[in-house]
């Protein structure tokens, strides 16, 4: 694309694009490594270059601005070069869920309107069963993941290496419109085909530089700066891995990418590479904290901040006894997603350990340039005093505007200029936040309100109990009633039962920490607990078990 030719005195209207943000680690750290698995390793040098080599080969298999491009891939090096090379060529990259049924992926792929797709190796046999349902994909780029290609039964065009190989490597990205879409994925509900999000360059810059300031500026736990190491342990394809990787290539951290999850593979990269910075839902702190191998390791250097789901006090004890600094981090896919952090104040630094584990399990504070209130049934805001409880609304420049092409969810997502996140919560006179429930999961007995997570809080801290989750069953006279799900220690097992269970939740409530009303009636024992696709509590499936 031909530059601009400017007048004099005619100034530079500089847009918040995605390419902006290559500009700095160019400068200050060009020779920074990038690290997958054990296999491969480069430098920011090599990440522009193999950036606009992508951009060009996409470009010769037909792709243009506005085009979209499906990737399937773990959390790599590749995925990386996606993240910048799609958006900054003006097309759209769609980050894919491969955890999706095949039917729930068709519909997406075509949803999107894709028109290449670019898929790890591994992922090839959720392809084989689509390639007659995908109405406009014209093209597929392999990644093989082991470097051999494997047999498959999918017509492809191009292995991913030898495309950016035989591809030049001085793409002429242009400058373009700040609202240009850049990303969209699609967000799962209880009901109804999955919801298409997606954001802007504007959005997503404005994002990365709020979220940079609130990870680094603040004097309190788990600071996050330029010599960070940083290792995501979130999917990529949820929510742009919480917009990190748009964060630590910024900053132009060492980042590492650790492919598919293996316990062995993550705490060899994190001792080895030096990992200090990651995100995880608590199912993966779980099987961290309660492996005897990790144990082995100093994980002291270690900052890992918790989303997806309520951290639990329990599991961020248990966190902390080993040396990691764990924290909150709350938002939605439709939030880009970072919308707080439950880092404590200056004041509360110097707070025994109790006491400062009941601030870093809250949903947090408003991060830079995010307004949150709770509100009533009329959308009038109630007080903020840690009691009132109201859905949560939110406002940032970086919120989805809408549903792709779903006008009626739209107009539920937004009202009265605020996007509505379903979630129950309240505010307490410091300005954190607390998530109480889902709109959908609360737990309505007799006519009161029984929080799910505080249930689940409690039972996090009984000695016995690895995971829990709480629902409400179908009573004839109270309308609904609390259960517990409970996932018991192996070395527990067969020591503990229903009644002992039930003592400790009634000793709770005598010491004020749950309503008498709320103490659960029932206690099930199960060997898995069952979970979505981004390793949520899929309450949905465990009450039509129960129901």
């Amino acid at each position: 694309m031909a530059e601009k030719v400017y007048q004099p005195g005619e100034h530079y209207e500089y847009p918040l694009i995605i390419k902006k943000l290559l500009n700095t680690p160019l400068v200050y750290s060009p020779d920074q490594e990038i690290v997958y698995r054990d296999q491969s390793r480069y430098t920011y040098r090599d990440l522009n270059e193999r950036i606009g080599r992508l951009a060009s080969g996409l470009a010769e298999m037909g792709i243009g601005a506005g085009d979209t491009v499906a990737v399937f891939d773990y959390d790599s090096n590749r995925f990386l070069e996606a993240f910048f090379a799609i958006p900054m060529m003006g097309a759209v990259l769609q980050m894919v869920n491969w955890r999706l049924s095949a039917e729930q992926i068709a519909y997406t792929l075509n949803h999107a309107e894709a028109k290449l797709i670019i898929i790890n190796s591994d992922f090839l046999p959720i392809l084989e069963g689509l390639e007659d349902k995908l109405e406009k994909v014209r093209a597929v780029v392999v990644i093989p993941e082991t470097g051999e290609m494997p047999e498959t039964g999918v017509k492809f065009d191009r292995v991913y290496d030898e495309l950016l190989a035989t591809s030049e490597p001085g793409y002429d990205f242009p400058d373009m419109d700040e609202n240009t879409k850049a990303t969209t994925f699609y967000t799962t509900g209880t009901t109804g085909d999955p919801k298409g999000v997606h954001f802007t360059h504007r959005q997503l810059v404005l994002h990365t530089l709020s979220t940079a300031i609130a990870v680094g500026s603040y004097d309190t736990i788990g600071r996050c700066r330029a010599e960070d190491v940083y290792m995501p342990i979130t999917p990529m394809f949820h929510v742009h891995a919480w917009g990190f990787p748009y964060i630590a290539t910024m900053l132009g951290m060492k980042q590492v990418y650790p492919g598919k999850y293996e316990p062995e593979m993550l705490v060899k990269l994190v001792v080895t590479e030096k990992v200090t910075v990651s995100h995880c839902v608590p199912t993966i702190l779980q099987m961290i904290t309660g492996s005897p191998v990790v144990k082995q390791f100093d994980l002291s250097s270690w900052k890992v901040i918790i989303g997806g789901a309520k951290l639990s006090k329990g599991l961020a004890k248990a966190a902390m006894e080993m040396g990691i600094t764990v924290y909150t981090g709350y938002g939605m896919s439709e939030t880009c997603p970072i919308i707080s952090l439950a880092t404590p104040k200056k004041h509360m630094m110097a707070w025994e350990e109790d006491r400062l584990l009941d601030v870093v399990i809250k949903t947090g504070l408003p991060i830079p340039l995010v307004e949150f209130e709770i509100v009533d049934p009329d959308d009038r805001p109630m007080p903020h005093d840690g009691m009132s409880t109201g859905e949560v609304v939110f406002r940032a420049p970086w919120l989805t505007r809408s549903y792709f092409k779903a006008p009626d969810k739209s107009a539920e997502l937004w009202q009265n200029g605020w996007l509505h996140s379903g979630d129950v919560g309240h505010i307490d006179a410091e300005g954190y936040l607390q998530i109480t429930d889902r709109i959908k999961d609360v737990i309505k007995s007799g006519g009161e309100w029984v929080s799910s997570l505080d249930l689940e809080n409690l039972m996090s801290q009984h000695e016995a109990i690895l995971e829990s989750a709480a629902i409400g069953v179908p009573d004839e006279k109270w309308g609904e009633r609390p259960m517990m799900i409970v996932m018991i220690r192996p070395e527990y097992q067969g020591k503990v039962s229903a009644d002992d269970l039930k003592a400790y939740m009634k000793a709770a409530a005598a010491e004020g920490k749950l309503p008498k009303y709320g103490v659960p009636d029932r206690y099930e024992f199960v060997d898995e607990i069952a979970k979505t696709s981004v390793g949520k509590l899929d309450k949905k499936v465990m009450r039509n078990m129960y129901h």
